[in-house]
């Protein structure tokens, strides 16, 4: 059975945020890198668009998650929860908050990406040439990188997809390089275009 086809049944063909039944597909929730029925959720244009898009968010849009925080599975109870820190200035969206319960591992998932802190305290991540890197970009080595711990060396040139920053420090992020899922200094890796 495909993705789709299990993300459908589990949600019975309709958006597992806002119920909507229209223009649905598959959305992969940062910064996991193995996707899957686990790290994926059926969602609505409006809602995906919303989600990559700060600008684009409409807080009354999201009061859908009334319903849809309560979910049981994890990937829907995230972003639930990331929403929720987005628009908690709104006052209802702390209410809701307040009543939502996540596991540890389901925590430490939704506040990989930093939605959930004000600007003052969020750690940028920067390239080598300053550019910002998000969780989930994809980056290249500068240079040839001994992996500690092993014999391997990441080569220059090497491309390492989907990364996950480090939430306490802003110049760690990981990513695999071949089967291993490595730590890398910001100093060492450029970022991909995104048509690279």
């Amino acid at each position: 059975m495909s993705l789709l086809q299990e993300l459908q049944d589990r949600s019975g063909n309709q958006c597992e945020l806002c119920a909507s039944k229209n223009d649905l597909s598959i959305y992969e929730v940062p910064p996991i890198s193995t996707g899957g029925v686990d790290g994926s959720l059926l969602a609505c244009a409006t809602c995906i668009e919303q989600i990559e898009d700060t600008d684009k968010t409409e807080a009354n849009h999201w009061r859908c998650l009334n319903d849809s925080m309560w979910s049981e599975f994890r990937a829907v109870k995230v972003v639930a929860w990331r929403m929720l820190h987005r628009v908690k200035k709104d006052g209802w969206s702390q209410d809701l908050l307040d009543m939502m319960y996540l596991e540890d591992e389901e925590l430490r998932f939704a506040e990989a990406t930093g939605e959930h802190l004000d600007e003052s305290e969020k750690i940028i991540h920067r390239d080598v040439n300053g550019a910002i890197l998000q969780a989930g970009d994809n980056v290249v080595l500068i240079k040839d990188l001994k992996v500690k711990g092993s014999s391997m060396v990441a080569k220059q040139g090497t491309a390492v997809r989907r990364i996950s920053l480090d939430p306490e420090n802003a110049k760690y992020i990981e990513g695999k390089v071949g089967a291993q899922t490595i730590v890398i200094i910001t100093d060492y890796v450029k970022k991909m275009a995104e048509k690279e």
